[in-house]
């Protein structure tokens, strides 16, 4: 044990003013204007969304309803990529969703956390790279810095907070490999 005392009432938002409103019309913007439409109804709507508010968005790109993103400036999806509906995206540092590759209901990708180190607690951050071909299942977790490899698998339910090769299937809390992808 340690005589440390942890003390958060001295620490400051790392956000500026400007960022907050930014945020907050974002939050407002979307939850707004997609709210109310079915699961996978205005695909066009929210990329325009997501656009007119930074994000790199394909055209073939879809976004389901009930997806929360934190900083849309911070996504880039490619073609054919898939966000499916309550899939949360802490995209502090910048989140990469390749083509052809799907989110599942449910998924969070996180790219910050605290430095624990640290008696003020303060963030720490690092990007997501999810590559061609992959799909997070559902509720899956992946955490900041991590890339998911090109055609892998992350299970429902596994926490991921290390690189996964490509074409591997990973499970588990911490995720781990279970297997090799083939497609036939």
């Amino acid at each position: 044990m340690s005589d440390v005392k942890i003390d958060l009432s001295k620490t400051k938002g790392e956000l500026s003013f400007a960022n907050k409103v930014l945020r907050f019309i974002w939050q407002i913007t979307w939850c707004l204007c997609t709210g109310l439409l079915p699961r996978s109804f205005g695909a066009g709507w929210k990329r325009t969304l997501l656009r007119l508010f930074g994000a790199k968005i394909a055209s073939t790109a879809k976004i389901y309803t009930g997806v929360k993103i934190y900083y849309p400036k911070n996504l880039v999806m490619e073609e054919h990529s898939t966000i499916a509906e309550d899939v949360r995206i802490y995209n502090v540092a910048p989140v990469h969703i390749g083509a052809n590759s799907i989110i599942s209901q449910g998924a969070y990708l996180c790219t910050s956390s605290h430095d624990i180190s640290d008696a003020m607690n303060s963030l720490v951050y690092a990007s997501i790279h999810i590559e061609d071909q992959c799909w997070i299942a559902t509720d899956a977790f992946v955490g900041m810095g991590v890339t998911i490899g090109q055609g892998a698998v992350v299970g429902a339910r596994a926490a991921v907070f290390k690189d996964v090769e490509p074409w591997k299937v990973v499970g588990g809390n911490p995720a781990r490999v279970i297997k090799d992808r083939v497609v036939k």
